[in-house]
């Protein structure tokens, strides 16, 4: 039996740390730590990516275990997770509707959004998994990158227009208007660019495969370190003409997040793994890790409570007392909601539990 690797829950934990350091910034936070508005790339663009990326790993090792076969009882459990990680996905906006006293107006309830995203990605890899070998993932990836580049050219993707950009126009057709984010030109968790964001889990489902059919653990770091290179290498090459876009997930955002994930596992493996490097950072993400859905969640339900009982603004309020310097009283209450999301899940990894959802 081969050993866990510890790497996955530590760059899950990064991961899931990342997405609620750069989801809760208030006021005039670091660029860095802001999403691009549109063409461009930004620290804080990798980390839902990452988690996608991640995820395509942990999805390949686990099914490894049943063979890849198909059945009815493996089946139900990925539909059920699907449908509880989107009911949540939902959920979450009505609640931020809701709380805010508008919990009937269901007309303007938005449908897409990061847990969305992650069930549609989840779904649909675990799906390929069970039904086509896996040696069809390059190909399948290749034709969804192709099938995403045409989209984008000839649909306008790229277009700040939203009537004459196809991605956003697909969204509106099927749902409506008043059910799509409004603050950029299409829906950032829309179902075209869901497309692209499929090629990061499958990106990574192919990592997986390579960490579980090599043997020697050395090996599996080189190999890993290999596919991150050729893929940040080829996200580049295709910026020249499609330029890195998170919102719409363009193939040169896709290709460079998956590559430099892929790099970051490598550097977790060797420093983990293999030199058994351990330590306060160490245990920190493990513990976001291990239950990364959970926290994320725990997050977005705790800052749509905090701004509604006018704690956010207090504590920003109070920061910037102190903290003369904009940027890094936003870094601080952006670390508030991190540590916050720890002391719940710290007692939960000390004692063994994981909530998977």
């Amino acid at each position: 039996m081969q050993k866990r690797l510890v790497s996955l829950d530590i760059v899950r934990g990064i991961t899931v740390a990342g997405m609620i350091l750069v989801n809760n910034g208030y006021g005039n936070s670091f660029q860095m730590l802001r999403h691009a508005e549109w063409n461009g790339l930004s620290v804080s663009d990798f980390v839902f990516p990452f988690f996608l990326f991640i995820m395509g790993v942990s999805l390949y090792l686990s099914l490894s275990k049943t063979g890849f076969k198909f059945s009815w009882k493996t089946f139900g459990k990925v539909a059920k997770r699907t449908l509880l990680l989107f009911a949540i996905g939902i959920g979450i906006n009505w609640f931020d509707l809701a709380i805010w006293g508008d919990g009937l107006s269901i007309g303007e309830l938005r449908f897409w959004a990061v847990l969305q995203r992650i069930a549609l990605c989840y779904f649909l890899v675990a799906m390929f998994a069970l039904c086509v070998k896996p040696r069809m993932t390059i190909p399948l990836v290749v034709v969804l990158i192709i099938g995403y580049m045409v989209v984008l050219v000839f649909g306008n993707g790229y277009s700040l227009e939203s009537q004459s950009n196809l991605l956003y126009k697909v969204d509106e057709w099927m749902l409506g208007d008043s059910h799509l984010y409004h603050w950029s030109a299409v829906d950032p968790e829309g179902l075209l660019s869901t497309m692209c964001a499929v090629v990061n889990t499958l990106l990574g489902y192919y990592c997986g495969m390579k960490l579980k059919n090599i043997k020697d653990l050395s090996d599996k770091i080189v190999s890993v370190y290999t596919v991150g290179t050729v893929l940040v290498f080829a996200g580049f090459l295709v910026s020249f003409f499609l330029p890195f876009n998170k919102i719409i997930w363009s193939p040169s955002f896709a290709l460079v997040t998956s590559g430099a994930c892929a790099l970051l596992l490598g550097f977790v493996m060797n420093r983990t793994d293999k030199l058994n490097g351990k330590g306060f950072w160490h245990d920190v993400f493990l513990v976001f890790g291990s239950n990364a859905l959970l926290l994320y969640i725990s997050s977005e339900l705790m800052a749509i409570v905090f701004g509604r009982i006018g704690f956010s603004q207090f504590l920003y309020g109070s920061l910037s007392s102190v903290i003369p310097v904009a940027e890094l009283a936003s870094l601080s209450y952006a670390v508030f909601y991190v540590v916050m999301n720890f002391l719940i899940g710290y007692p939960l990894w000390k004692k063994g539990i994981f909530i998977k959802l």
